[in-house]
């Protein structure tokens, strides 16, 4: 049906009304409407784009939600590098960082602006012609996901610009889910019997990397934007810029300031950590900007971090509940780990009603007790732990808590080795251990099977498709019984075997490692595995040559030689070679020395961006540098990641270089 100029000018009408609505719902938390008015307009303008399809635009309000599920993400290159910044933890590091800029821009006068750093996702929006084009995430810096559809979904992000002096552009900005928000999907998950999620920034990333972004759109994500680039105009400043951002309807967070001097940037701080619990959102800090552009460029940058720029970086959040309980777990090599269940807590962006007391010399160090009140943080905003005791607020009835001499799952007797602080269940074929080596097979950084998440095994595991880990190469025989079972079909089975069968493609130290010997690492199998070339040569070694391996102890000689000693490993490992598992090492040619690791030892401590730790550690290895997990005054370097703990404050105190993972890039070349 052709159009007519009434039409277009009723669908036009429509469509400014519609996202005139949506920015002062979503932007502004001030809708002008009721919900039913909105609806309204929303269905007449489906139905009028339904009858003249040719009216209907991409940056059209109904076309948020579009199409069928991404099948995966294309991999996008930032045309300007998404840097990481920089963290500072106390006041002092901020003189630090004030003392570098003025020795850099000499007797320029400079001004920070001051934003809040929330603990979400970062994403670029790229403008073309004033049109939402590309949508990325932050990925390595230099290249990301294209997650532009399921970022349409997030109806605070405007789909088209009106401005004659902004036409091609790209934003800058972090997703984030609010607080109520991430309750109430978790209300959600647990009325339909499903995982709880962990903290509101996974799940925001995990959100963003649905392949389906009709279920995107029924999770409340939400953006602050902080960055403005573009080749329309030129922009003198970084405040400016994000008063340009508000001008054109972008959702700009209202707590930045501009200040004149370090000390005003410290009450600012102050002011923001003061509030922190009564913000809808997480943050984790406050980042501090030169507001001069001109200034950025001449401050510059360190390989991938801007000097101009610095994360103050608040203390951990604590709260004080009560120890319900205190249960044990099972580890998958038998390790005994007591955890105390708590009253639960709202705590940096989640709810906590667990958190791990390590080992039993721990709780009776702290004099830990049922009943007992006690402070809990999570160490670097992550992992809850106990920090004290209230013990003015214990009973008197309260009694130590007492050393288990039974294994909770199976009732074998519990052992403890003279040098370890760890007691053991030493039942190999303990429940709880069976399913610790299944997951721990599964995992990234072993065979890396995806699709086998901790339910599923629970399942197949309570079906009987699987007794143990090589059980797992036999599931292809149970296809169709695999098909029938509740939240299963043909697809997701067929993307669970397809993975399996990739996963004999891994290396014979990923083999190794997978198997889950006691004391053997992922670094230490990839030593092993080098040094004796094939799992045949390993499992005829005698402890002495194990032992004669640089960096491999006693300990881990011991139980390698004892573990290829033992009936039941021999039939694992058999079975695992005839599943067509790698059982040698491919030769890699000669190691590529670099002088900046050759003979140089290494401590990786925090949280790394763009590596795993035994990512990292593999570099280091394959460099001719050595890794080990304690320091020392013979200690060459420590990596430092994100949330760094102890180590970094140990590595200052004994002189240890410091460096950060954009400087451990430029060493590596």
């Amino acid at each position: 049906m052709k159009s007519s100029p009434e039409i277009i000018k009723k669908i036009n009408s429509l469509k400014e009304k519609v996202v005139d609505a949506d920015y002062k719902y979503y932007v502004l938390a001030e809708p002008d409407i009721e919900d039913y008015t909105y609806d309204m307009l929303m269905k007449e303008l489906i139905e009028l784009e339904e009858k003249y399809p040719e009216l209907r635009t991409e940056d059209s309000p109904t076309q948020r939600v579009s199409g069928e599920p991404t099948k995966r993400f294309k991999v996008v290159q930032h045309e300007v590098p998404m840097l990481s910044l920089s963290n500072s933890y106390n006041f002092d590091e901020l003189i630090d960082f004030d003392k570098r800029i003025k020795s850099l821009i000499k007797d320029q006068k400079y001004e920070y602006v001051c934003e809040l750093k929330f603990d979400g996702v970062a994403v670029s929006l790229v403008y073309k012609n004033g049109k939402f084009t590309l949508g990325a995430t932050r990925g390595d810096g230099t290249k990301g996901d294209d997650v532009t559809n399921n970022l349409k979904t997030i109806r605070a992000i405007p789909l088209s610009v009106r401005s004659d002096q902004y036409k091609d552009f790209e934003v800058r900005g972090e997703v984030f889910i609010k607080k109520d928000d991430f309750l109430r999907i978790n209300e959600e998950q647990e009325i339909r019997g499903e995982k709880l999620f962990a903290n509101a920034r996974n799940t925001s990333a995990g959100t963003l990397k649905l392949k389906d972004n009709k279920v995107v759109a029924s999770r409340p994500l939400n953006i602050f934007t902080y960055y403005l680039r573009t080749a329309d105009t030129k922009l003198t400043s970084h405040y400016e810029s994000l008063n340009i951002l508000k001008d054109l309807r972008f959702p700009v967070n209202q707590h930045f300031k501009k200040v004149s001097t370090i000390d005003e940037v410290k009450r600012f701080c102050d002011e923001i950590e003061d509030v922190r619990d009564n913000l809808p959102y997480e943050i984790d800090g406050v980042v501090v900007k030169i507001d001069s552009l001109a200034q950025q460029e001449q401050v510059g940058y360190v390989s991938r971090s801007p000097r101009w720029a610095i994360a103050y970086k608040f203390k951990a959040k604590q709260q004080i509940t009560k120890i319900k309980s205190i249960s044990l777990q099972v580890g998958r090599i038998g390790t005994i780990t007591p955890v105390a269940n708590l009253e639960p807590v709202f705590l940096a962006g989640s709810t906590i009603s667990r958190a791990t007391l390590h080992n039993f010399d721990e709780i009776e160090r702290k004099d830990i007790r049922e009943g007992d009140y006690v402070k809990i943080e999570k160490g670097g905003d992550v992992i809850p732990k106990v920090v004290e005791v209230i013990v003015d607020k214990r009973f008197k009835e309260s009694k130590k808590f007492a050393t288990p001499s039974k294994c909770p799952v199976c009732n074998s007797k519990l052992e403890k080795p003279e040098d370890e602080v760890n007691y053991y269940c030493v039942n190999y074929f303990c429940p709880a251990q069976i399913k610790g080596r299944i997951l721990h097979f599964v995992c990234r950084d072993a065979m890396e099977i995806e699709g086998l998440g901790e339910s599923i095994v629970e399942i197949f595991l309570d079906k009987g498709f699987i007794k143990d880990y090589t059980d797992i190469y036999s599931l292809k025989n149970h296809k169709e019984e695999l098909v029938k079972l509740e939240r299963f079909g043909k697809k997701s089975v067929e993307n669970i075997l397809n993975a399996i069968e990739e996963s004999k493609n891994k290396p014979f130290d990923r083999v190794l490692f997978a198997i889950g010997i006691r004391h053997i690492g992922f670094r230490t199998a990839r030593l092993i595995a080098n040094n004796f070339g094939s799992m045949e040569k390993l499992s005829s070694a005698r402890e002495e040559e194990i032992n004669e391996i640089h960096e491999v102890g006693p300990k881990i000689a011991e139980s390698l030689f004892n573990f290829f000693k033992d009936e039941k490993s021999i039939k694992l490992i058999d079975k695992l070679k005839k599943a067509g598992l790698n059982f040698e090492m491919e030769s890699s040619g000669e190691m590529k020395i670099n002088e900046n690791f050759k003979d140089k030892t290494f401590v990786l401590t925090g949280t790394l961006e763009k590596y795993t730790r035994s990512k990292a550690s593999e570099i280091i290895e394959e460099l001719g540098g050595k890794v080990t997990s304690s320091i020392s005054k013979k200690t060459d370097y420590v990596l430092a990641g994100k949330d760094a703990g102890s180590k970094l404050d140990k590595a200052k105190s004994l002189g240890v270089r410091v460096i950060s993972e954009e400087e451990f890039e430029e060493m590596v070349g």
